[in-house]
Formats: C-alpha cells, sequence, structure tokens
C-alpha cells in the first residue's frame, strides 16, 4: 500500500498524529530529499529505512517502489514539506499504483497553498491553484494572458530570488492596482502576510530584499469588469456583421439575434429593433 503523507512546511508541531505513527509503522520512506528528510525523523525518533523519490528519477523509480509495494512492502511518500503531489513529486507514483491494481491513500495535512489562502483576507469561496509560473517564456506568457480573465482568487508559489520579477510581470498583466497578499515562511518562526496592491508591493521591495518561500495570493478579475469588457469587444462588429458571424455558423437567425443580444447585454426586442431601424435606413 501506498500512503501519501503531508509534512510540516515549517512548523514540526504540525505533523499529524496519523502522519507520525505511518512514518514509524510503514516498511519503507520514499523522499524528495532524503537530507532533508532525516531532519524531520531525527525529531521525532523515527528509524524507519529511506529511499529518494524526486522529479529526476519519478518514472524509473516508481517502477521499482511499485514492484516493492506488490511483494507486500508498504511505502510512505513525503516531500521536503507539505503534501506529495502539490508542486511536489507523487502525481506520477500514484499513477502507476493504481495501474498496478495498488491501494493508494492520503493522510491530509499542511499545504501551504490552503494555509496561504485562508491567510489572505480575500476571497476563499472559488480559487485556482497555479504553483510556480513556467520558466518558458512562451509558456509563461500564455499563462499570464489566461490569468488576466481569471475570476477566482489565484496561488501562484515563487522563490525569493525570482520574486520581483514574477510581482513586475503579474503586476503588468493583471494591473498595478489588483489586491495581492504576500505570504512568507508560512508556520515559521518569521512568517508574514500582508496585503496590499501589486504598486505598494513593488515600491516595497525597492528597499527590502526578498528573504524566505513565498506564496502570492491574487485577486481574481471582479465578473461585473470581465462581463463588461466583454460586451465592449462586441462594439468592434456592428449589429449585422454580429449576426452574420452566427449565421454563418449554422445558427438560425432567431437564436443568432439570441445569442447576439446576450453578448452586448441588452434586450432581443432592441436588436430586431436596431436590425428594422439599418433596414430603413438602406
Amino acid at each position: 500500500m501506498l500512503y501519501l503523507c503531508a509534512t510540516p512546511i515549517g512548523n514540526l508541531d504540525d505533523i499529524t498524529f496519523r502522519v507520525f505513527h505511518t512514518l514509524q509503522e510503514v516498511d519503507l520512506i520514499a523522499a524528495e530529499d532524503t537530507r532533508h528528510t532525516i531532519k524531520l525523523l531525527n525529531h521525532f525518533n523515527i528509524h524507519t529505512p529511506m529511499t529518494s523519490y524526486h522529479e529526476y528519477n519519478k518514472v524509473e523509480k516508481a517502477r521499482q517502489l511499485v514492484d516493492k509495494m506488490l511483494q507486500g512492502v508498504n511505502i510512505a511518500l513525503v516531500t521536503d514539506a507539505g503534501t506529495p503531489g502539490i508542486s511536489d513529486p507523487g502525481e506520477e507514483l500514484v499513477r502507476q499504483c493504481y495501474e498496478a491494481g495498488i491501494k493508494v491513500t492520503s493522510l491530509p495535512g499542511a499545504a501551504a497553498c490552503v494555509t496561504a489562502l485562508t491567510l489572505s483576507g480575500l476571497s476563499t469561496r472559488r480559487f485556482c491553484f497555479e504553483a510556480f509560473l513556467p520558466s518558458e517564456k512562451k509558456d509563461r506568457r500564455w499563462i499570464l494572458e489566461e490569468l488576466q480573465k481569471e475570476t477566482r482568487t489565484i496561488i501562484i508559489y515563487e522563490a525569493p530570488h525570482h520574486l520581483i520579477k514574477t510581482l513586475m510581470e503579474l503586476a503588468q498583466a493583471l494591473g498595478e492596482g489588483r489586491r495581492i497578499t504576500i505570504c512568507r515562511e508560512l508556520t515559521k518562526r518569521y512568517e508574514e502576510a500582508y496585503l496590499c496592491t501589486f504598486q505598494e508591493a513593488l515600491e516595497r521591495y525597492k528597499t527590502e530584499e526578498p528573504r524566505g518561500e513565498y506564496v502570492l495570493v491574487i485577486e481574481g478579475k471582479r465578473i461585473a469588469d470581465l462581463q463588461k469588457e466583454q460586451r465592449q469587444s462586441w462594439d468592434e462588429l456592428t449589429v449585422e456583421e454580429h449576426m452574420e458571424m452566427y449565421i454563418s455558423q449554422g445558427i438560425e437567425r432567431k437564436e443568432a439575434m439570441k445569442m447576439t443580444a446576450k453578448d452586448r447585454g441588452i434586450g432581443k426586442r432592441e436588436i430586431y429593433q436596431l436590425l428594422v431601424d439599418k433596414k430603413r435606413e438602406k
């Protein structure tokens, strides 16, 4: 059996009793970095054998771990901090376990994204988790463009040496006035979270060097603003052109009129009258 064990993201007291006992009782612990995990195990006086399982060996090593489990070995998967599979290795091993018929269970616990979200002071009802933005320029640009229309609260991870560059890119894409809660060193001694705008954040880091691991929680675009922008985009077309766009797709005229009215945020009767008036002018 495979146990996905969430470990503390900072404060070691955040380990759960269930994870503690599981790490004691399994036959083997697969760790993202054994040098890091040994500190956790030593702190809790756990002596279970370890093996490495990380981003660069995740496919082949998963096969080896699956073979062990098929022979009756129980394995716990841990990452350096937080929940396995959340911006950390894990999903490949889980997939191979399911394919091999091995039972998998997840032991809940710390996750930096949820911790930061609840601490942010921003809406928690709907959110999207982006983890680290892609380093490849094309992919990164695509994601930033996609986020411009995102109405949910956005959660992004960032390292200190990339923080300012990322804040600048986000400010340019989303607007300097957009609210953001910057969380750093969550659950640790110097934990900090402050709600501000991108403009205020960039002003702060002109004189302050970023330190620690960051979670950025960003206010989503207001739905009313998005709807307004969408309606304004249709103003580039005349009502006739707008209607023709749908009719050319094989949509009946009556339905095309209804869809055009919805796009423009007006009534179908108004669309009909505009078309009649235009016809009279001709």
